[in-house]
């Protein structure tokens, strides 16, 4: 089974963007194309019609952003970190959305397609290239519990927290007893400032 013609330019632009190719990858890759096909979408998107919510971090996405044209940079791509190999698909004009994950058994079928494989890592390097999407993957509708258009916000609009004096993008402020905070100031950050000054 050979690898499919329109997968090829793809495998070369993610192993170009990652400086290497792995399996999880092409997963990305194979999950985005058929996130396009279940919803109809022509992708690499050229607009942002398609939003993107991957459920982990790391090489994975970046065959997700390859195949979808969705990334953080373009407010598209979403990361949900939950430490899952799954991605949803939502088509912002339709409101469609589909959930896309790896079907249970395509680590061990992974074999069958790659039988000369060097080891378990190169096997599902190239079978996860060649193997029927009903074999590699699972996928389900879904309808999203946050409201997408909220999330997108209106690009342009800035304030200033009235606690700390950082501008705020996207409406992502919070109004607390008549009081414009960021999200850190309202309630509590990632982190703890411990020097104010830029080393020289």
């Amino acid at each position: 089974m050979a690898i499919a013609p329109d997968l090829q330019p793809l495998l070369a632009g993610v192993a170009a963007m990652h400086k290497h190719l792995c399996p999880r990858q092409v997963l990305g890759l194979r999950m985005g194309l058929l996130a396009g096909e279940l919803l109809g979408l022509e992708l690499p998107q050229q607009n942002k019609r398609l939003h993107t919510f991957v459920e982990t971090d790391g090489c994975f996405v970046d065959g997700v952003t390859v195949a979808t044209g969705c990334s953080a940079g373009h407010r598209t791509l979403r990361v949900m970190d939950y430490g899952k190999v799954a991605a949803s698909f939502v088509d912002t004009k339709t409101g469609r959305g589909v959930r896309i994950w790896p079907h249970l058994n395509c680590r061990t079928n992974a074999g069958k397609y790659a039988p000369q494989a060097a080891n378990r890592w190169q096997a599902q390097l190239h079978a996860y290239q060649i193997m029927p999407a009903a074999e590699l993957l699972s996928a389900s509708s879904i309808e999203l519990l946050i409201d997408l258009k909220a999330l997108i916000a209106k690009p342009g609009v800035r304030v200033n927290c009235n606690a700390c004096g950082e501008e705020i993008l996207n409406q992502r402020e919070v109004i607390q007893d008549g009081q414009t905070l960021c999200r850190a100031c309202a309630h509590g950050g990632y982190l703890r400032i411990v020097d104010d000054g830029i080393p020289s």
